[in-house]
Parts: structure tokens; sequence; C-alpha cells
């Protein structure tokens, strides 16, 4: 996945022209170092990409990186030492720079958020709100973060959502929907109000998504599955952020799923130097 994803990227990138510029300035023989340093603190991620993009514009280059993926790091750590043929260390420049940037982004995002929570016994979890065709990697991100991976598509698990609920009719029908094909898999159940929950309860269910709730109601809600006797993990959900987290956290739920460290985590700031021979 990391080659071809690479390989897609430096075909945006270059085209089959290739760096023009470059081209123009700089001498074909010229050599060069570079070292890929970044500009404020952060969790390291996407090192693999940024290898494969020099390594796959020219296999000769000189790759020493310096740390590793899940690393913390520092104000101007140097992350990657390149050295070899200037014109390809200016191609593959930016290729590997997105990719440190963007991945990083989200493992800093995700450290941040789980560093706030780490004094309660919640978890932090990721969602399926990723950019197409990079949910995998981003999901790694959020793992080198110190997050955890929600299901990684419709596929490998239920998830009775919203719309779900308002097609089939309510909560009973929908878990009842699914307790066949259900029966081998964990069962998960969005519910938006108490009430909806009691009836998830009653029906049975064995993950229950407590969406957009308050940490009041939360804990209200944590009192009746315990009333009832129900083994159900809990699940908090909706527009949690920095300012939120914590007392949700706080609250006893099992699990805090958070959109935002994939879908809006802003890239690290990273930068490549380089100097010629």
């Amino acid at each position: 996945m990391v080659q071809s994803l690479v390989k897609g990227a430096l075909v945006e990138d270059l085209n089959k022209e290739g760096d023009i510029t470059s081209r123009a300035l700089i001498p074909a023989t010229r050599t060069a170092e570079a070292s890929i340093s970044n500009r404020k603190a952060g969790v390291l991620c996407g090192l693999d990409f940024a290898l494969a993009a020099f390594a796959q514009v020219d296999s000769t280059l000189d790759l020493t990186p310096h740390k590793k993926d899940g690393d913390t790091l520092a104000v101007n750590d140097k992350i990657l030492t390149i050295k070899g043929n200037a014109r390809a260390i200016m191609e593959g420049e930016r290729t590997a720079i997105n990719f440190i940037g963007h991945l990083s982004g989200i493992a800093s995002a995700t450290a941040h958020l789980a560093a706030l929570i780490k004094h309660t016994s919640a978890k932090l979890y990721d969602t399926r709100k990723t950019t197409p065709n990079l949910r995998v990697v981003e999901k790694y991100a959020v793992h080198c973060g110190g997050g955890n991976n929600h299901r990684i598509g419709l596929y490998d698990g239920i998830l009775i959502k919203d719309n779900h609920i308002a097609v089939v009719g309510g909560v009973q029908q929908a878990l009842d929907a699914v307790r066949d094909i259900g029966k081998n898999m964990v069962v998960e159940i969005e519910v938006d109000t108490l009430s909806q929950l009691d009836t998830a309860i009653a029906a049975g269910t064995d993950v229950v998504l407590l969406d957009n709730m308050p940490p009041d109601i939360l804990r209200q809600a944590i009192a009746r599955i315990k009333e009832a006797g129900a083994n159900i993990t809990t699940e908090a959900s909706g527009g949690i952020n920095a300012a939120s987290i914590v007392a949700i956290a706080e609250s006893g739920v099992d699990y805090v799923s958070v959109g935002s460290i994939t879908h809006s985590a802003p890239t690290l700031d990273v930068g490549l130097d380089i100097s010629i021979n």
C-alpha cells in the first residue's frame, strides 16, 4: 500500500515531465545533502512514505532515518537525512513532506487528546471520517498517536446508526433484525435519548453509542445500564473536542470516539533544508 500510494502521489506531482524548474536550474550531476525536520513539536508518522518517495525518484539516494513512527518530536528534531542527486531530492521533497506532515498531524492530534484523558479508564477511538483511499493509513496514524481503531469499514462490524433506526422503525426493530446475522459478531447501536437506551438495554446489545449526550446525561445512562445488570460497553461520540473530552471521559464511559483526529487534524509543520556539496 505504501508503494502504490507514493507512486500515485509522485505521478500527481511530476507527471511525465518531472520537476521542470529543477531541471532548468540544477546541473544533472549536482549532488546535495538535505534533512527533514519538524518546526513544531508532535508525534511522528509517515516515515515509510517519505523513504518510499525518495527511493522511487532515485534508488541511489542515501537515506538515513533518525526517528521512527510513534516517536515524540521536540521542535526542530532531525527526522531524515537524504544525500545524493540534487534534482532527485527536489523531486521527492513535497511528496515526502506531505505524507509526513499529514500523518504526523493525525498522530499528534490523537496523542494530545489521549493525554488529556489518561487519568480516566476511557479509551480514545477514531471513526470512519477519513480521507477517501487513506483510511487504513490514517487509522495507522491514530495508532501511532496512542489511539485505538474503530471498525475499518461497513463490512467488519455491526453499528446500527440513527438512519438505520429511522428506516426500520425503531431501536427494538433494528436489534431484532440483526439478531441472526449478528449472533457471532459484536453488535453496537446508536441512541440519542435515555428512552432509546432503555429499549436497547431490554432488547440486548453488546455496545451502545451514546450520541451527543452531555456528561450529566452520560452518567445517567451508565447508571441505568448498571441498574439493569446489563453487560454493555458504552461509547460516547458526537462533536467531542479538546474542550469537552475530559468531562466526557470522566463520566465513566468505556470509549470516546472522535472524528476530528482524522478529518480535522492540522498538518504538522515539517520542512526540508538542503545544502549543495
